[in-house]
């Protein structure tokens, strides 16, 4: 059964957020009614009123269980659009260097006689005991990728809201291990499945924009993303003949962004 709850905004999308900050759900999962649109009122000064909605809140919303999946749907509402502002920087080019994952032991410290990749693992153990106890981590490498698999323990807590803490994790054992490997390895941590299951997310948001862009001959820029999740979008996209991705701006503020190829016929017709 669900019950009803009010939330008001300076517009329809302010109060939609207001909800979703509240609730902490996805966009999708989002039942509402906009029961007023509001008013900028008199120069936007005198007589203003909020948009309101009223979103359907559901009682029993799971919140054990497939843990891991939940986290990756979460971590994808629907993004805010911008306009490209600047095109200062090189579009992605799909090379991949490549190494082979070679280490030697640290020779003193905490982890003397451990190799980087078994120091990973008591990292990970020792985080992980702050949560919980039964977490059983493993861990694997293809290539120049190293990746930890954490199973059982509170998996929702070590991946955090959006995967934010799945992230710090995976750069503290990134710096480590990359300390005293020879060469440059990619680090990955993945906890029940989470990385496949947002990798495949990613794909179908990435095919969804592409879809968008070509339809609507608009560029459409996806907000702030890991440079990992950056590169699947890459990836992803890089074959289709009807877009193209760019990665714009510096640190915080780096975006990526769908641009439409165009063909000449569709030249043509804007003249």
């Amino acid at each position: 059964m669900n019950s009803l709850r009010e939330f008001e905004g300076r517009t329809v999308e302010k109060a939609i957020d207001a909800a979703l900050q509240e609730l902490d759900i996805p966009r999708e999962e989002l039942d509402y009614n906009v029961v007023s649109k509001g008013s900028a009122g008199l120069f936007g000064l005198f007589g203003a009123k909020k948009a309101k909605i009223s979103v359907a809140v559901k009682k029993n919303r799971p919140k054990q269980g497939r843990v891991a999946k939940n986290l990756v749907d979460e971590a994808f509402g629907t993004p805010k659009t911008e306009e490209s502002t600047s095109a200062d920087t090189e579009g992605f080019k799909g090379e991949d260097r490549t190494y082979e994952y070679t280490e030697r032991t640290f020779e003193d410290g905490f982890f003397k006689g451990l190799t980087p990749a078994d120091a990973g693992v008591e990292i990970l153990k020792e985080i992980a005991s702050f949560i919980s106890e039964e977490s059983e981590i493993a861990y694997r490498v293809d290539g120049d990728i190293l990746t930890y698999n954490v199973t059982g323990g509170n998996a929702a807590v070590m991946i955090g809201k959006k995967g934010q803490t799945l992230e710090a994790i995976q750069y503290l054992l990134d710096k480590i291990i990359n300390k005293h490997s020879v060469e440059r390895v990619r680090v990955q941590v993945d906890i029940e499945g989470y990385l496949e299951m947002r990798k495949e997310k990613l794909r179908q948001h990435a095919q969804r924009m592409a879809e968008k862009v070509k339809k609507t001959g608009k560029p459409h820029t996806i907000g702030h993303m890991s440079s990992h999740d950056r590169r699947i979008i890459h990836l992803t996209l890089k074959d289709d003949r009807g877009v193209r991705t760019q990665s714009m701006g510096e640190g915080y503020y780096r975006r990526l962004v769908i641009f439409p190829k165009r063909n000449k016929n569709m030249r043509n017709k804007n003249r």
